[in-house]
C-alpha cells in the first residue's frame, strides 16, 4: 500500500529548520509511516548533513510524484548557489523559504502530496524578501480559504488555540469582536471533534484582561464581547466555559480539565504552552481542508550550525 507523503519545506536556510529535518528523519521508522519529501535543495540540505554528521542517504526527485516510498525525497525548488550564512538575519534566507513553500502548496492544492510540515521562518527575513504575510498561519488562511482558521497548539494533553495570531499587541483588544469570537470557536470546537476525534468537545475561553476584567473593573471586553459570545456558542450546544483568568487559570491547573483552550492574543496562549510542554508540542491550523503542522519553534539563530537543536517537536 502507497504511503501517505508528507511534504516538508526546509525553511530558513540559516536557522536549525533543515537540522531538525534531518535529525527528526534520519530515524528509520519515520520511513514506515510516511514517504517525506523535502522542499528546498540538495546542495542546502548536505551541507547541513555535514555539521549534523549522521547518515542521511537520500533521493533527489524533480517533482513530488517523482518521490520514491521507502527514500527520503527532495524536490529541488532552486538550483542557484546560495550563501549559507548561518545564525543571521538575511533576505535570501527569507527568499528560499518562501520558494519552498510555494512549491509545496501548489503540489498540495494539486494532490501530489497528502500534508504539509513547515520547517521554522524568520518573519523579518521573510518581510525583507517580499512575503506579504505575518506568518504561516495567515499564508495557508489566504490560499486555503479560511480567514478564521485557528493555530492550535497541541500535544498529547494540552490544546491552546488562538483568537488572533502575529498581531502586535496594540492591535490585539480592537481585533476581539464578537463575531471573530463566534467563528474561532466554531472552527475549534469542529477541529476537536473531526480531527482530535472528541465527540462533545469541552472549551474553555481565556478573558482579555487581568482577572478577566475584575466585573469590569480593569476592561469591559469580558462583559460585552466574550462572555456573550460565549453564552451564544453554548445556547447552540456547544460546552464553552469562561472567561478565565489567565494566570490563575493555568496557574491552578485548570487547564488540564479541558479539551481545549482558546486565548485572546500569541502570548497569552503560547507562554504557558511552551513552559508546560516546549519541544513536545506541534503548531496545527485547525480549521483547513488541508492538514499543515509545524514544530513549535522558531529558527533559533543562536544555536544554528552547532549541532544542538532538539528535532522531537518535528
Amino acid at each position: 500500500m502507497e504511503k501517505i507523503k508528507i511534504g516538508i519545506t526546509i525553511g530558513d536556510i540559516n536557522g536549525v529548520g533543515p537540522e531538525v529535518i534531518i535529525k527528526a528523519l534520519a530515524n528509520p521508522k519515520m520511513l514506515d509511516f510516511c514517504t517525506p519529501i523535502i522542499y528546498g535543495s540538495s546542495k542546502v540540505v548536505a551541507y547541513h548533513k555535514n555539521i549534523v554528521n549522521i547518515d542521511f542517504p537520500f533521493q533527489s526527485i524533480k517533482e513530488a510524484d517523482q518521490a520514491v516510498d521507502g527514500q527520503i525525497n527532495i524536490v529541488n525548488c532552486w538550483q542557484d548557489a546560495v550563501n549559507i550564512t548561518l545564525g543571521k538575519l538575511s533576505e535570501s534566507g527569507g527568499k528560499y523559504a518562501m520558494i519552498a513553500l510555494d512549491d509545496a502548496i501548489a503540489d498540495l492544492k494539486n494532490g501530489h502530496i497528502d500534508a504539509v510540515v513547515t520547517a521554522p521562518i524568520n518573519k523579518k527575513a521573510m518581510q525583507m524578501s517580499g512575503f506579504a504575510y505575518p506568518g504561516h498561519t495567515e499564508l495557508f488562511n489566504h490560499e486555503f480559504g479560511n480567514p478564521e482558521s485557528v493555530m492550535l497548539l497541541t500535544n498529547d494533553s494540552l490544546r491552546i488555540g488562538l483568537v488572533t495570531n502575529h498581531l502586535p499587541i496594540a492591535e490585539v483588544a480592537k481585533a476581539i469582536t464578537k463575531e471573530r469570537l463566534l467563528k474561532k470557536m466554531r472552527s475549534l470546537h469542529e477541529t476537536l471533534r473531526i480531527d482530535f476525534g472528541i465527540d462533545k468537545p469541552t472549551i474553555a475561553v481565556l478573558g482579555l484582561n487581568p482577572h478577566a476584567g475584575d466585573e469590569g473593573a480593569l476592561g469591559n471586553e469580558e462583559l460585552t464581547i466574550i462572555r456573550p459570545a460565549i453564552e451564544e456558542a453554548k445556547n447552540k450546544g456547544a460546552l464553552i466555559f469562561g472567561p478565565f483568568s489567565a494566570d490563575g487559570f493555568f496557574g491552578s491547573g485548570q487547564h488540564t480539565k479541558f479539551d481545549a483552550i482558546l486565548a485572546m492574543y500569541h502570548d497569552q496562549g503560547l507562554i504557558p504552552f511552551k513552559a508546560i510542554s516546549f519541544g513536545s508540542g506541534v503548531n496545527y491550523t485547525a480549521g483547513l481542508p488541508i492538514v499543515r503542522t509545524s514544530p513549535d519553534h522558531g529558527t533559533a539563530y543562536d544555536i544554528a550550525g552547532q549541532n544542538l537543536a532538539d528535532e522531537t517537536s518535528m
